[in-house]
Formats: C-alpha cells, sequence, structure tokens
C-alpha cells in the first residue's frame, strides 16, 4: 500500500514538473512567435508533442492554463507582500518589487486577453481589489490625498508597472524600480516642498 501511495506521489510530482517545464516554455517561445505550434512548445519544453497534447487538449486549453499559472503567481506574490498586516507603505513596497519580478517573467501570460469567467480573471479582478484595499489603507496614513479617486490611483499604479517593465534598460533590481513606484506614485512629479 505504502509502495503505491509513493508511486502515485511520484507521478503527480512528475506530472507537476512536466505542466510547469511546459508552461515556461510555452511563455518564452509564445512571448517571441505568438503564433507558435504546439510542436514548438513542446520542443522548448523537452517533453513530446504527445505530452503535451496529454496535458491540454488544444493551443487554447494551453493558453488558458498559462494565463491562470501567471496570475496565480501574480496573486501569490501579491500575498507575499503582506498586504492585509504589514504597514501600506513596507506592504507596497514589497508587493510591487514582488509583481515586477513575475511580470517580468510572465509578461506574455498576464497581458493575454481573459475570459472574463476564467479563473484568471477573477484572480485579476481580486489583485485589483486588494491593490485598492492597500492604496485606502495608505490613504489613512495619509500617504494618498484623502479626496483621491483610488481606482484611478490604481489604474495610474498599473501604468507605472507597465511602464517601468517597458523601460528598464538599465536593468535596474526589482527593489529599486519598486521604490522608483512608490515614489512616483506618492510624491508625483512635483518639487518637493
Amino acid at each position: 500500500m505504502r509502495g503505491e501511495l509513493r508511486a502515485a506521489r511520484s507521478l503527480r510530482a512528475d506530472a507537476e514538473r512536466s505542466v510547469r517545464a511546459i508552461l515556461e516554455a510555452a511563455e518564452r517561445v509564445l512571448a517571441q512567435e505568438p503564433g507558435a505550434s504546439m510542436e514548438q512548445i513542446a520542443a522548448a519544453a523537452g517533453v513530446a508533442r504527445t505530452t503535451i497534447h496529454r496535458r491540454f487538449a488544444n493551443r487554447q486549453a494551453l493558453i488558458e492554463a498559462l494565463a491562470s499559472s501567471a496570475a496565480r503567481q501574480l496573486a501569490q506574490a501579491v500575498d507575499d507582500g503582506r498586504p492585509d498586516t504589514a504597514p501600506p507603505l513596507v506592504a507596497m513596497h514589497r508587493i510591487t518589487a514582488n509583481v515586477l519580478q513575475i511580470k517580468s517573467a510572465w509578461a506574455f501570460a498576464l497581458e493575454l486577453p481573459a475570459d472574463p469567467d476564467s479563473e484568471a480573471a477573477v484572480l485579476h479582478q481580486d489583485i485589483a481589489r486588494r491593490c485598492t484595499a492597500v492604496l485606502r489603507r495608505a490613504q489613512a496614513d495619509r500617504l494618498i490625498d484623502e479626496a483621491a479617486d483610488l481606482d484611478r490611483v490604481r489604474r495610474v499604479y498599473y501604468a507605472l508597472l507597465r511602464e517601468s517593465l517597458h523601460d528598464n534598460a538599465d536593468g535596474a533590481d526589482p527593489d529599486v524600480l519598486a521604490a522608483r513606484i512608490i515614489d512616483t506614485l506618492l510624491q508625483g512629479a512635483g518639487p518637493r516642498a
């Protein structure tokens, strides 16, 4: 019985590693060539084409799994920043640095349009809700003007994330970029008092 249980766990672990390798390869390949075939992705993952088809019924299923996996990692990056318990400024910095790492590694998957009922869309909505909650805590700590529209502040924050990733030619460390983003968000571009 124990041997069968160990064998089943080993098979599940092998299957998880295989799926992870496929998703990582899909991100790399599709970021370079969005029209790449399942065969190209299989080759990049170091698995047989049949392995991909056993795990994903078709290309769309692979794309949806890729989007969901990236969104789960993004949600974990937010969780790791302790948005509900860390002081707001600390949480904002940690979350930003974490999100920058995930977004740079999964840029293709995180830009995919999600079906409104998909797991990825639900996760992105929850991330937006949690981001607004951190901003509300920062507003309560007077880091953000009390009259600020927090939905608009969140959209500006997202734009700063995108621009920072797009314009990171110097390869700045995520903590350095996070500090720049938070400083720009909270201080704006105007002169300091």
